[in-house]
């Protein structure tokens, strides 16, 4: 089975959820825009009073002082856009494994399904009629005008008859004129007429043969979930190592976390080990706030001490360890997994041999039933995988690697 069928499709899912958060935490922040705007125009008020002439000095002095007194208010409110910006960055990462807690990581199959019904068509364009050209819009007939009749006494007949002569030729030239640009108005019309015809009987072709495509794919779509659906069932390597990569795919977290997964299921002792990558020690948040300083006009980052830097990047470290395994567990409600063997560690240079290597950080064994039993919401991780009798490194930022090799694998 294409793997792409099924990843596109639980990736269009999952886009769709995170533009809901996004949208969600947009609306939470609408009140730091307003703030935020509010300081741009202050800080254009700012200029301007720079460049005004003011006479007087004792209003030159006042316009000044609300110079200053808009420029700090606009330095103010940068720093809680700044502040309130790593404040969401770190409440994410404090919040990694209760993000997971209410979320039913199963993934329904049958959602991945495409009915031909209610699945937008590839190509709409195709379903919209082509514009019929307008009837042209004739000239009206010329008609004949009887001249006037000529005035005096002598000659009067003769003279009518000349000039009737001279309006019957204007209104035959009037005539034949007319009567060209309605035939050529009409020839036209005609060749677009059957030039729309013919782009019409395309389109409809064209249609027909793009539906046909389409319900085919979406056939081949469905029989690859039914085929899928089928393997799963019977615990098939191929199918458990692509349910778990829609597992993997499907997990969310921040944009500013990136977290990848490598694994392998061994059927024959129905044991998933994975390796889960997370971002290394020097790229995770080190500023604890920002503030300004009125005294020198600038502002400066407030770093997080050494201390918490280590305190958090083990916190998520141990996050992301319970929530891989719940995930996975969480989401194989078959229960074609038994036990998982995991470790999560990043990816930096060895401090032995200054190659890029993955560094394990944590290395754990858990199995399924009793993992299940644990209460999410109440537990703490670190204990939790000390139960487990996990290997944990005790300096991670320091980038001291774990020895995974007694961690139980089958």
């Amino acid at each position: 089975m294409a793997k792409s069928l099924l990843s596109v499709t639980l990736k269009a899912m999952k886009a769709a959820e995170k533009d809901r958060v996004r949208r969600a935490k947009a609306a939470e922040r609408r009140s730091l825009a307003e703030r935020r705007e509010a300081a741009q125009q202050a800080k254009a008020y700012e200029a301007k009073v720079r460049k005004a002439v003011i006479a007087d000095e004792r209003d030159r002095t006042a316009y000044e002082k609300a110079v200053k007194a808009a420029h700090a208010a606009a330095q103010q409110s940068e720093v809680e856009r700044m502040s309130s910006e790593i404040d969401a960055v770190l409440d994410d990462l404090e919040g990694l494994l209760a993000a997971t807690i209410d979320v039913d990581d199963h993934i329904d199959l049958e959602t991945l399904r495409k009915p031909f019904d209610t699945t937008p068509f590839d190509m709409p364009d195709l379903e919209i009629s082509l514009v019929a050209p307008k009837r042209p819009t004739f000239p009206p007939e010329p008609t004949y005008l009887e001249p006037d009749k000529p005035k005096g006494f002598f000659g009067k007949k003769r003279k009518l008859e000349e000039a009737r002569a001279i309006a019957r030729q204007i209104h035959e030239t009037q005539k034949a004129e007319w009567a060209s640009s309605v035939s050529a108005l009409s020839e036209e019309y005609k060749i677009q007429l059957a030039a729309y015809d013919k782009a019409e009987a395309e389109r409809i072709e064209t249609l027909a043969a793009e539906k046909d495509r389409f319900r085919q794919e979406l056939d081949d779509h469905n029989r690859s979930i039914d085929q899928f659906i089928t393997n799963l069932s019977y615990g098939d390597a191929e199918a458990v190592q692509e349910y778990i990569s829609l597992i993997v795919e499907n997990s969310t977290y921040p944009d500013h976390f990136k977290v990848t997964h490598e694994f392998s299921f061994a059927p024959e002792t129905a044991e998933l080990r994975m390796s889960v990558t997370i971002p290394s020690p020097d790229k995770f948040p080190a500023t604890k706030e920002y503030k300004y300083i009125k005294t020198s006009d600038e502002i400066r980052d407030v770093p997080l001490s050494q201390m918490e830097i280590k305190k958090r990047y083990a916190s998520v470290l141990h996050q992301v360890a319970i929530r891989s395994l719940h995930e996975v567990f969480e989401a194989d409600r078959r229960g074609l997994i038994r036990t998982i063997s995991l470790e999560v560690g990043t990816k930096a240079q060895h401090p032995a041999t200054g190659r890029l290597d993955f560094l394990p950080f944590v290395g754990v064994s858990a199995e399924r039933d009793s993992f299940m039993e644990f209460d999410l919401s109440g537990l703490v991780p670190l204990a939790t995988l000390k139960h487990l009798g996990a290997a944990i490194s005790k300096d991670p930022v320091g980038l001291v690697a774990v020895d995974v090799t007694g961690v139980r694998k089958s």
